[in-house]
């Protein structure tokens, strides 16, 4: 029988991590080339697992904005000036072509399905509803997709920079989001479940001596 150990260590405050599974030293800021805003649903707030934190975390100058119900959120408390605003929506129009990466500011709004909708309609107005041309299978892991076509908030921003031609930072913020979610994996004791994502991950190769760190962890403890 596994044994089962209760987290009374509290978290990293950088990674968000129960110390045993630390992975701060991998830790690495991505200069993406464009502004980066998460309008976070409060209740995504105090999530671990949420990848609206990685994003404040790992993208130079991105910040997140808590929004909650019935409270008021006003534009002035998001938009930049001299930035075109987009917002990425699965029912935006296609991605436009000819603005200079520095000069756009992209919202990304991070909850489920109903709360994204709910927090769209606070947007509305702001800017550009922009959609992504996105394809693949999620590789977030953490929780279940209501659908193929369904990806966490830190893919959508993936997906944007390699559209937009970013190619060295989209695949250093790849390294940090599989790496944040293998580490979940590890943390929650979901072995079968880590040992197939690190299977097809980037970061066995790119990361070793931490990724060997985890599975030592990984092969004992389960959280």
């Amino acid at each position: 029988m596994a044994r089962v150990h209760k987290n009374t260590e509290g978290r990293c405050p950088r990674c968000c991590l129960p110390p045993r599974w630390c992975i701060c030293e991998e830790m690495r800021t991505v200069d993406c080339g464009l502004k980066v805003d998460v309008l976070m649903h409060e209740r995504e707030a105090f999530r671990p697992t949420s990848t609206g934190h990685l994003i404040r975390r790992v993208i130079e100058g991105a910040q997140t904005h808590v929004w909650e119900a019935g409270k008021p959120f006003a534009a002035g408390e998001l938009r930049a000036p001299d930035h075109e605003l987009w917002i990425l929506h699965p029912n935006g129009e296609d991605l436009p072509t000819g603005p200079a990466p520095a000069s756009l500011q992209v919202v990304l709004v991070d909850g489920s399905w109903k709360q994204a909708t709910a927090m769209m309609k606070t947007l509305s107005g702001w800017g550009r509803r922009v959609r992504l041309p996105i394809t693949g299978q999620s590789r977030y892991w953490l929780r279940n997709q209501l659908g193929p076509e369904q990806f966490s908030t830190a893919e959508a921003l993936l997906f944007l920079l390699k559209a937009l031609g970013r190619e060295e930072a989209h695949e250093r913020f790849r390294l940090q989001f599989e790496l944040h979610v293998y580490a979940m994996l590890c943390a929650r004791g979901e072995k079968t479940e880590a040992a197939e994502y690190l299977q097809q991950s980037p970061i066995a190769a790119a990361m070793p001596a931490l990724v060997a760190k985890l599975n030592h962890c990984r092969k004992d403890y389960y959280y």
